[in-house]
């Protein structure tokens, strides 16, 4: 290794797709390319055939590569083991581990003597039998998951998780939660009062549980008359969402939007109006959009599942007990949506020591550190 250490971040997904593992690359190797002995890349593929083969994103090279086939989530990527052995890097850092990208570059990696780091970011979806089959997964990899120096999880739960189902050692985890990044706010946002908005961020799919805000929104307009919807993102279940929505007479409520990834101000201000931002997803880790909103002092209502889950139990979110009963919904949503968000009674209103959240220049120092470590 010579004077500065060449890392290759191998993520299946990036900009311009959008989704937690994407943001926490993008925030990441950023900040990590401002330190002065280590640069980092980024591999990653591109099933479309339409993006650039290579750029440099916020100071970063980006490397895309084809993948097969090009209408699922399970695709491989044949080209990643060949830029992994013409590189020259020090260390890959392997981003996710959902399709066949993850292993294929831990195995070049182990084939090329390089040493290699995992950090699974792991997620829900929306077909139940591959939910079903995930613990078989997880222990199917185990044996490439060992061998890697250290796996980074971004939850407590997630570390548990793979000390029993894959085996990892515990002196061989890390726990570095996603950061927090709130942008100035805009002029439209303002400092006025926030507006009686729901406002959901994610990708739109079953799992992601937009259909249970939805669902609860005809139970809640009894409760706050004026109330709307606002679900930012896209995904396969737009049209399904679009149908319910009118299914229940609430179409005029509800708003679907998008924000490009990489446009932290608009996300922003986007959580800076919402009444209380809902996250009702059958499995998140450490959802980004949550914790920008818990920064941001918004109330935040969310499934008790995961990552979602301990953050209730951390106090900087209120859960439901049932996220598919629409009045239950309802009721907890109206409760930061009926009085003025600075009436709210306290009980209701998390207010965590904001100072104590994680940040991108944390995370990425912690990464930085591990990074060292680990050649």
């Amino acid at each position: 290794m010579g004077t500065t250490l060449r890392v290759l971040q191998v993520t299946a997904r990036f900009f311009p797709d959008m989704g937690g593992t994407e943001t926490h690359v993008y925030e990441t190797t950023q900040r990590l390319n401002r330190s002065t002995d280590i640069t980092v890349e980024i591999l990653t593929t591109d099933q479309s055939g339409k993006l650039p083969r290579k750029e440099v994103v916020a100071g970063t090279a980006v490397h895309r590569v084809a993948a097969w086939p090009r209408d699922r989530d399970y695709y491989l990527a044949p080209a990643v083991a060949a830029v992994i052995g013409r590189g020259g890097y020090d260390l890959i850092h392997c981003q996710g581990i959902h399709n066949l990208v993850p292993p294929l570059a831990m195995t070049a990696a182990t084939l090329r003597g390089v040493p290699y780091l995992v950090s699974p970011h792991t997620g829900g979806h929306s077909s139940q039998v591959r939910n079903t089959v995930r613990r078989t997964q997880w222990r199917l990899l185990g044996p490439l998951m060992r061998r890697a120096r250290r796996v980074i999880c971004v939850a407590e739960f997630e570390s548990q998780m793979f000390m029993q189902q894959a085996g990892v050692a515990a002196d061989r985890i890390s726990v570095v939660p996603n950061g927090v990044s709130i942008a100035p706010l805009g002029d439209e946002a303002g400092l006025g009062p926030v507006e009686p908005l729901v406002v959901c961020v994610g990708r739109l799919e079953k799992y992601k549980g937009q259909r249970h805000l939805v669902r609860a929104l005809p139970h809640l307009i009894e409760l706050v008359p004026d109330v709307r919807l606002m679900l930012v993102g896209k995904g396969p279940d737009e049209e399904e969402l679009r149908l319910l929505a009118h299914r229940l007479g609430v179409a005029d409520r509800v708003q679907l939007t998008s924000i490009p990834p990489a446009d932290r101000q608009a996300m922003s201000d986007c959580l800076a109006r919402a009444g209380v931002v809902a996250l009702l997803s059958d499995y998140e880790a450490h959802p980004v959009a949550v914790m920008e909103a818990i920064a941001l002092g918004r109330p935040v209502v969310v499934a008790p599942t995961a990552g979602l889950g301990e953050l209730a139990s951390a106090g900087l979110a209120q859960s439901v007990a049932d996220p598919t009963d629409p009045a239950i919904v309802a009721k907890a949503l109206s409760a930061h949506l009926s009085r003025g968000s600075g009436d709210l009674p306290s009980s209701l209103m998390p207010t965590p020591d904001l100072s104590a959240l994680p940040t991108w220049d944390g995370c990425a120092q912690a990464l930085a550190r591990i990074y060292r470590e680990s050649v």
